[in-house]
């Protein structure tokens, strides 16, 4: 083989490995970009999921304040019809003792409280 013919495979072994290494870093540079932007669409998707599981949590702790606040409401309605309830007994008990046709027992008076507030219930 001739020199010229030597040095003529050198440089087209070198231009075509030259041309492999340029298609594979534009290769390479297309597959970084597509990861890029799929990654980028994640990173939207979480910000919107995120977005999301804040607003249900704060939906879920007003709520649960609504929830704490009724049952605070709900206590001290009942402390307060146990309270009048009290005074009703004590009432009862001193109109008993006053009535001088009433009995000693609060049998009765017991049975028809009883009755007013089932019926109150219902």
């Amino acid at each position: 083989m001739s020199i010229g013919a030597i040095v003529a495979i050198v440089v087209g072994a070198i231009v075509v490995a030259a041309i492999v290494i340029v298609a594979s870093a534009g290769s390479r540079r297309r597959r970084l970009e597509r990861r890029r932007a799929q990654a980028a669409s994640i990173r939207r998707e979480a910000e919107t999921s995120s977005l999301a599981a804040e607003g249900a949590r704060a939906e879920a702790d007003e709520r649960a304040a609504l929830a704490r606040r009724a049952e605070a409401e709900a206590k001290e309605k009942q402390l307060s019809a146990d309270h009048a309830s009290g005074q009703a007994r004590e009432q009862h008990d001193r109109a008993r003792s006053v009535d001088p046709d009433s009995g000693d027992t609060a049998e009765g008076e017991a049975r028809d409280l009883h009755r007013n507030a089932g019926d109150r219930v219902s």
